[in-house]
């Protein structure tokens, strides 16, 4: 005799009719929040291209000059200092101190955290704009969806925007799927494609309208390699450890430099000006292939292996994890995970060039993932940008050995986050 009473049954199914009628309300969030993203990335693309390109191009400089880049991140840090502290909301939390998924924001942090965002991916900062654009759209869906629709709880509100957002900013609902099904979210007497059906379509929507306005891919064109034997899968556990052991070292460090630099200096415009000129001298040291979120750059980088020694693609990733953790410990307004690609891509084509016997394709899949793990605490979504950046199919199974042995470097150590300072001073960032 089954424990299971009748009304348990019937809880445990979700009425077809219901998820038809929710499918326009999924396809209408994946196109907002898609949207989102399409017009704060243009419009960093667009004051990037005024400052990198035509700017230069009027002064007669190179883009490349050392004093160029500090000159500009400096101004950039000096422009997000003063967003974030008289914009009302501050430009929202301290993003050092949240997860890629928070609590929604109040809609009047969103205009203020637009610009932050703008400025820090138009001005060379190395972070992405996954953070940002995430609580934008949260925060404009949750609100929107409460007036128009306001039987439907803010939790659900929030899971179409997270999945829509993923599909967009990954250019696939895949990522948003396996984020989504490694968060068990709902009632698991509830199937779980009827949970996700709803958030899928807001994906696959972000998805389709994000590939129609640009021609996202995350591929770095690698060619094609035989893998896939017992040997193949040891180098791949053994690059994604070494990885990992190195992105766990950078997320030790990183809650005692937020500290340190929250504390010793209060003022944020003080902080992101001082902050902005660092990284511009690590900038001038790596070069612009160093700056910005990543994803382009990360694209040279193959085409760098025939004038560039194996340290010298180490340097790139080392140079590129110091930026990520001074850009985001410091409070300009990103995300980690670009660049933390940008990284894993550099540390594997390091490793390929130093120790030539090992093949290219795996060493970059598997050192992405191993630092994808550190800053995501997500081993589907690491696994899937391995395989993005390095799309073979007979990778899959050395690439999911390797983030297995990943999770079990991080699985106990200290988050890619920091703890939150007390604030002394008028300004909080939290947004009040």
């Amino acid at each position: 005799m089954s424990d299971e009473s009748p009304g348990d049954e019937g809880e445990s199914r979700v009425p077809v009719g219901k998820l038809i009628a929710m499918t326009p309300v999924g396809i209408a969030v994946g196109t907002l929040c898609a949207l989102g993203l399409w017009g704060i990335s243009e419009l960093a693309g667009l004051i990037e291209r005024l400052v990198w390109a035509d700017l230069t191009s009027a002064l007669g400089v190179s883009p490349d000059e050392w004093w160029w880049i500090v000159a500009v991140l400096t101004a950039t840090g000096l422009l997000v200092g003063l967003v974030v502290k008289y914009f009302p909301g501050h430009a929202g939390d301290d993003p050092a101190t949240i997860d890629l998924i928070s609590t929604p924001l109040p809609p009047r942090v969103v205009p203020g955290l637009a610009v932050a965002a703008i400025l820090s991916l138009a001005g060379g900062v190395s972070l992405g704009p996954e953070n940002p654009i995430m609580a934008i759209n949260a925060a404009i869906i949750v609100a929107l969806g409460a007036r128009i629709v306001p039987r439907v709880a803010t939790k659900e509100w929030m899971g179409l925007s997270t999945a829509a957002t993923i599909g967009a900013l990954f250019g696939t609902p895949v990522a948003a799927a396996l984020m989504l099904s490694e968060a068990n979210a709902g009632d698991p007497r509830i199937p779980l494609w009827n949970r996700l059906y709803v958030p899928l379509v807001a994906a696959a929507t972000g998805s389709f309208v994000i590939l129609h306005f640009t021609d996202l891919d995350l591929s770095i064109g690698l060619p094609a390699e035989k893998v896939g034997g017992v040997v193949d899968v040891l180098i791949a556990i053994g690059v994604a450890v070494v990885a990992a052991v190195v992105g766990v070292v950078a997320a030790a460090l990183f809650d005692p430099l937020h500290r340190v630099l929250h504390v010793a200096i209060k003022n944020p415009v003080i902080l992101l000006t001082a902050a902005g000129a660092f990284l511009g001298l690590l900038g001038a040291v790596g070069g612009t292939i160093t700056l910005f979120k990543g994803l382009e750059q990360m694209k040279e980088l193959p085409d760098r292996m025939a004038t560039t020694t194996a340290l010298g693609f180490l340097a790139f990733a080392g140079i590129k994890l110091l930026a990520l953790m001074l850009a985001s410990a410091s409070g300009f307004r990103g995300g980690r995970i670009f660049p933390a690609v940008f990284a894993g891509v550099a540390f594997g084509i390091g490793i390929h060039m130093w120790l030539t016997d090992l093949p290219l394709t795996i060493t970059v899949g598997a050192a992405t993932i191993g630092i994808v793990v550190v800053a995501t605490r997500n081993g589907w979504v690491s696994l899937f940008l391995g395989l993005a950046v390095v799309p073979q199919f007979d990778l899959l199974v050395p690439l999911l050995f390797a983030t297995l042995a990943a999770w079990l470097v991080v699985a106990n150590a200290p988050e890619f986050r920091a703890t939150p300072v007390p604030q002394t001073s008028g300004h909080r960032p939290g947004g009040e």
